[in-house]
């Protein structure tokens, strides 16, 4: 086979050495034919490693990363109508062309000053939108204008009108679409102002969609002064402040000036049929809305000052309060000041966050105009001795000391517009109502509840009730659960969009709402007959066995009677369903596939079946390829999972060169382990990517994927970090070398994040593998004092485990040769791009083979066609040198 070599494009930025690479010796590799991609000589591979623009890597492998998977149809996102489903139409990997225009960095935001909008709209978004029918799978495309960009797609709340985001080089409008014609008009006259609040909403009569616009008489944006006022400025505060090393702060008084100008923005309304637009209140720095089904009143969120310098944006104080139509404050919701890690640590890419839990959970607009609904907890006691233990033990049972109610705040929002609707002395973790609200259900224990009723992951009894709100002394059980009986899950209730849904009542806000629709729960029958849905999927114990089974069962309100109406089967393939078109009729969706045939989309009314998709497999080769799962044991006797693809040409017996890719997770003991293999689906089609690691077989490589669990005491869990990182890979290493699928003189390790990290890890404390490839890693975890991953102590509690863990620490130790590769706009928490070239520095001086390769404009991973190719590219050229080409004793 022949490989295309360098093809340049324009300028990219690389950095690497190859003063080691001469050393390398230039023997021929005896393999089977056709088993492994090899060069004649290793100048071309060399070429690739030390080109300074833009190459292209094997045919086979830009074939696999280009496959048009993303033309591939999923019905998921239905009209409320049930007419139609929406495809959005990717056309790819963004290029750098796009990727590279102008923004501003804003503590952790981007924005584009030309087109005023977020950076992630300009390179996160389609180039088309297309309408499937529910009926025949016909196909209608929405006309966009030549040469945009869409994103944002919502449907009407009856389903009649599609509305979308139109992106151009210098503005994003909104324009409106018939789905059945497809004919689209742009509704908006001035330009969207799509920065901190980045979609729009229907009201929910449709006649109206809100929005943010570009204020009148804004002024020219802020230019930085020509000469320096003075130097940046950082201070600590009394208290210890629990922060992450967090990117692209602010870090100047015109960087705060930048930001106000780049969110400052005027909340509108827009009449669907005139384009006339309604302006709410004055300009203001607006974080979200969410308006009332006629559009009369909204929750609005505004950002406020003071700004930091040591916090993202996200953790910037901020106000909720209730306008009316012409921006009149009625009620003040709550009040969030600026979090700079006193009150505990802000969340940020790659961390969560310790927000504090809203007085009001779950609050959401009545469909039917009364007002707003929310949940309370009653105001606690003045505290008596042990009364706050007491408290949180009875509250992790699932029973609360003070009742939890739902509550109805109705127009004006005074101090007397309250009433209680519902009570209860059980927490209420999920309130959802029937459409005509009726029907009150609500989710008790489980530990559910958390911020805001978002889940919580405590463990308990789970029961969901139904309640008639106009006799809420009565409550129905629909089912019973108790979580830790993972297979004995009863599903979840099914909603009036025709999916399931576990989560608060139409709870949509927090950006420029959701769309309207759908978040009811399905109740079908005539009166006292009534009934409702539960939708979920069944496991297996051993799912290496037998695969999962989805499920819709019918229980009655009243009585509890459970009649199962649909489940699928999972004889060699794997089907559930999408959605549910008509419960009641037996009328829904379903996507069925197998380990080699790609999901297909059918329609099910009965026995009937109508296939509505014509999906492709674009890469048979990799789907049929030979594939091996299988546990391997480690000396201490924990179990853990390997996947194994090989080479489609592979003949059993054959000792083929091997690359490993991997990604530690901790865990307390087996029975956690276990738990994370429980979902496993083995008629799943094989599921590929930009940067799956698979595409490898087609060079002649063996790819193997194991798990690395990394076992302890929660709190001391990396304690064992080295230990089990190494006893993983001998466990691999020596089962894969008993089967005689693998050389172990010729072995690769890579990962990305933390399996970058572990790669370099497992390179300097072990003497297995001879070529590695470390992407977007943290190397030296002393840049990270204030813990990481799921360490939760300070370098200074833990500072032997620390050092232990950082690579950099043991640079000299290195056996093989490691390619590094960094995304120079990582926003990530705690891989800062400077982590690879002061490691490549390191090894430089020791005298270490590496390359590394630094990537223009990219974050937390490859984004672009230009980066993607190119990375492939060193891969591949990386691998030929130090794998395929060469044999020499591993040091």
């Amino acid at each position: 086979m022949t490989r295309s070599r360098t093809r340049p494009a324009h300028a990219g930025l690389a950095t690497l050495s190859l003063a080691a690479l001469s050393l390398a010796a230039l023997f021929a590799v005896a393999l089977p034919a056709g088993a492994l991609h090899a060069q004649d000589a290793q100048t071309g591979s060399q070429e690739v490693l030390a080109a300074t623009e833009w190459v292209q890597p094997p045919e086979e492998i830009a074939d696999a990363v280009l496959a048009p998977r993303y033309l591939n149809v999923s019905l998921n996102q239905p009209s409320p109508n049930g007419m139609w489903f929406l495809h959005q139409v990717s056309d790819g990997p963004v290029t750098m062309d796009r990727f590279s225009r102008p923004f501003d960095e804003l503590g952790g935001q981007f924005y584009e000053p030309q087109a005023n909008r977020s950076r992630s709209l300009s390179i996160r978004n389609m180039a088309g939108l297309k309408v499937i029918s529910a009926a025949d799978g016909s196909v209608t495309d929405i006309e966009v204008p030549d040469g945009a960009r869409v994103s944002g797609a919502q449907w009407s709340p009856d389903g009649s009108q599609l509305a979308f985001y139109v992106h151009t080089d210098d503005a994003t409008h909104i324009h409106v679409a018939d789905p059945a014609s497809g004919d689209s008009r742009q509704i908006t006259r001035d330009a969207v102002l799509a920065t901190m609040v980045t979609n729009f909403e229907w009201t929910s009569n449709g006649d109206e969609i809100a929005t943010v616009l570009i204020p009148d008489g804004r002024t020219a944006r802020p230019m930085a002064p020509s000469i320096p006022s003075g130097p940046q400025v950082k201070q600590t505060e009394d208290g210890r402040n629990i922060l992450r090393t967090y990117a692209s702060l602010m870090a100047t008084p015109h960087d705060e000036a930048l930001l106000e100008w780049h969110v400052t923005g005027q909340l509108a309304t827009i009449a669907v049929d005139n384009r006339r637009v309604t302006n709410i209140g004055d300009p203001a720095m607006v974080r979200s809305f969410d308006f009332s089904p006629d559009g009369m009143y909204a929750r609005v969120t505004t950002m406020q000052h003071p700004f930091s310098y040591i916090v993202p944006v996200t953790s910037f104080g901020r106000v909720e309060e209730i306008w009316d139509r012409d921006g009149t404050v009625l009620a003040e919701i709550d009040e969030t000041e600026l979090n700079t890690g006193i009150r505990g640590a802000p969340s940020a890419p790659g961390v969560a966050g310790d927000e504090e839990e809203p007085d009001r959970r779950q609050m959401a607009w009545r469909e039917d105009g009364a007002g707003l609904v929310y949940l309370r907890m009653e105001p606690a006691p003045e505290e008596e001795e042990g009364a706050e233990e007491e408290e949180a033990e009875e509250e992790e049972d699932g029973d609360a000391r003070r009742m939890d109610r739902l509550m109805l705040w109705a127009p004006p929002f005074g101090e007397d517009d309250e009433t209680v609707l519902y009570e209860s002395r059980q927490r209420m973790a999920n309130h959802r109502y029937s459409e005509d609200y009726g029907w009150l259900f609500v989710t008790q224990g489980g530990g559910g509840g958390g911020r805001g009723g978002f889940g919580g992951g405590a463990r308990g009894t789970r029961t969901e009730y139904a309640v008639r709100l106009d006799d809420p002394e009565t409550r129905y059980e629909i089912s019973e659960w108790d979580t830790d009986e993972f297979y004995e899950n009863p599903g979840s209730l099914l909603m009036t969009s025709g999916q399931a849904g576990g989560g608060g009542a139409a709870f949509r806000f927090g950006g420029g709402g959701g769309g309207a629709g759908g978040h009811f729960v399905e109740v079908a029958g005539a009166e006292e007959d009534e009934s409702v849905f539960l939708m979920g999927t069944v496991y297996n114990e051993d799912p290496l066995a037998e695969s999962p089974m989805s499920f819709l069962d019918r229980v009655a309100l009243r009585s509890g009677d459970r009649e199962r109406v649909y489940e699928s089967s999972n004889d060699g393939q794997s089907e559930r369903i999408t959605t549910v078109l008509d419960a009641d009729a037996g009328r829904f969706v379903v996507q069925r596939e197998t380990p080699t045939e790609v999901a297909q989309g059918y329609l099910v009314v009965g026995s009937a079946r109508t296939q509505l998709t014509s999906n492709v497999d674009y890469t048979p080769d990799l789907t049929n390829a030979p594939r091996q799962r299988f546990t391997v044991e480690r000396p201490d006797g924990f179990r853990f999972l390997v996947n194994v693809t090989l080479p489609p040409d592979y003949q059993e017996g054959e000792r083929r060169p091997a690359m490993f890719w991997f990604y530690p997770r901790e865990y307390e003991d087996q029975e956690g382990y276990d738990e994370g293999a429980r979902t496993y689906n083995k008629n799943a089609f094989p599921n590929f990517g930009t940067r799956s690691i698979e595409y490898l077989i087609r060079l002649g490589y063996v790819v193997v994927e194991p798990d690395a669990p990394i076992v302890g005491e929660e709190g001391r869990i990396n304690n064992n970090y080295q230990h089990d990182l190494r006893n993983n890979l001998a466990a691999v290493i020596d089962e894969l070398d008993a089967r005689g699928l693998i050389d172990r003189r010729r072995l690769g390790l890579g990962g990305h994040s933390y399996g970058a990290f572990g790669t370099l890890n497992a390179m300097v404390h072990t003497p297995f593998f001879k070529a590695g490839i470390a992407g977007d890693g943290n190397y030296n975890r002393t840049f990270t004092p204030l813990g990481f991953q799921r360490e939760p102590r300070y370098f200074w509690d833990a500072r032997e485990v620390y050092l232990g863990m950082s690579p950099f620490v043991y640079a000299n130790n290195l056996t093989g040769a490691v390619l590094l590769y960094h995304g120079m706009h990582d926003q990530n928490v705690g891989t800062a791009p400077d982590h690879s070239p002061r490691l490549f520095h390191a090894l430089n001086g020791l005298g270490k083979e590496a390359a590394m390769y630094l990537y223009p404009f990219e974050d937390h991973g490859p984004a672009t066609r230009e980066t993607l190719l190119d990375l492939w590219a060193r891969w591949a050229a990386w691998l030929d040198v130090h794998l395929a080409a060469e044999e020499r004793p591993v040091t």
